[in-house]
């Protein structure tokens, strides 16, 4: 009775080793821009009779500065497996022969890219702002987290990348035209906020309000490309890119041209909703994007006298998050002034809807889900040799 007894065990514990080794394809090197399972930079995962889950890394250099959100990847991501009790990981360093390997791997994946020249920072971390369907929210989170982050000292960029429902400009009350440099680069609409300031890139500076473009494939490519490359965006510490609905032709081009974009998953509370938005995830992790959190939008109104109504269900962010291995950023209320605003002119400065949510979300991802970070260490040798391929 024994023997069958630890047979079942052994079985129980490969099985769960394979989904474990399956699931850490969602952890994503933020500098090479590809799964450490692919990467080969998973050592070995073990597994103890409680279920408790040891997962040996190594990572190119050990005092990799990115090394705890690499690790906080992975306790989030195995920690959503329903079988799965404990997640301790422990980090070493790769051989020269194995980041050599490495090396080899991400010159191949390389070559599957666009590549595109732009004078964004190194430094800079991208975030796209996404979810699988539209009416959920994604440009005006886009802004106000923008202007929470511009609040906290930070330089943000914004590239509205939905060309044919651009928004962004109405949101934030700006109704001007693009100039171009001497250089003959395009000049994103800056805007200082407290101790930041904000660079705006629109198609909606270009075209007027009520042109219908009806453009595909290619042609969506070219102009989210010619936004990257041909606007000077400097030394900026964080771009939003305001995505259009779904995960197709935008979305992979984005993957394409920005690796190392990672994303902020939007939705909303109903279940129908939830499974709408993790086809973003899907899209993100089988193009190798890191997915930083959840946030959820229309989570609940709150009327004059200070009672919750949870008008679309509840908890389903939290939902989301714990079935995708990571973190639920934050929670947004129905505000009605957000909505009037749209109908009222306002100027961007001024601007404050929801200033206590959007801040605390502001400082998690400052803080926790994408910190501003000098990439001087970890593989960034690498991705620099990468660069002059």
């Amino acid at each position: 009775m024994k023997v069958e007894t630890t047979a079942v065990e052994n079985n129980n514990s490969t099985s769960l080793k394979l989904s474990i080794n399956e699931i850490l394809k969602g952890v994503i090197d933020p500098e090479l821009s590809m799964n450490i399972v692919d990467l080969n930079m998973v050592k070995g995962i073990e597994i103890d009779r409680n279920s408790n889950v040891t997962i040996k890394v190594a990572l190119t250099i050990a005092s990799c500065p990115l090394r705890s959100q690499i690790e906080k990847d992975i306790i989030n991501i195995v920690s959503a497996l329903p079988k799965v009790n404990q997640v301790k990981v422990e980090i070493g360093s790769m051989t020269q022969e194995e980041k050599s390997m490495i090396m080899n791997l991400a010159r191949k994946e390389a070559q599957n890219r666009t590549k595109v020249k732009t004078d964004i920072s190194p430094n800079a971390r991208i975030l796209a702002i996404s979810s699988g369907k539209g009416g959920v929210g994604k440009s005006s989170v886009t802004v106000n987290l923008a202007k929470a982050l511009a609040s906290n000292g930070m330089k943000v960029g914004i590239l509205d990348a939905d060309i044919s429902g651009f928004s962004i400009p109405k949101l934030l009350g700006i109704n001007t035209e693009l100039k171009v440099s001497a250089s003959k680069k395009i000049l994103p609409i800056e805007i200082d906020i407290e101790s930041g300031q904000l660079k705006v890139v629109s198609m909606g500076f270009l075209a007027n309000e009520d042109d219908a473009i009806m453009w595909r494939g290619l042609m969506l490519s070219r102009a989210v490309q010619h936004f990257l490359e041909d606007v000077t965006w400097g030394d900026v510490d964080y771009l939003l890119i305001d995505t259009p609905p779904g995960t197709s032709d935008v979305q992979m081009a984005i993957a394409r041209m920005l690796p190392t974009t990672e994303l902020i998953i939007i939705t909303t509370p109903p279940d129908q909703a939830l499974q709408v938005a993790s086809r973003a995830a899907q899209m993100a992790r089988k193009s190798n994007l890191r997915v930083g959190g959840i946030i959820e939008n229309m989570s609940y109104f709150t009327c004059e006298h200070g009672q919750k109504y949870y008008i679309f269900g509840s908890g389903g962010g939290k939902k989301l998050s714990e079935k995708l291995g990571v973190p639920l950023i934050g929670e947004i209320p129905i505000v009605e002034s957000v909505s009037d605003s749209l109908e009222t002119p306002h100027n961007a400065k001024t601007l404050n809807f929801l200033t206590k949510e959007y801040g605390t979300i502001a400082q998690v991802i400052l803080n926790s889900i994408a910190p501003p970070i000098k990439m001087n260490g970890c593989s960034a040798r690498l991705a620099k040799a990468l660069d002059k391929l």
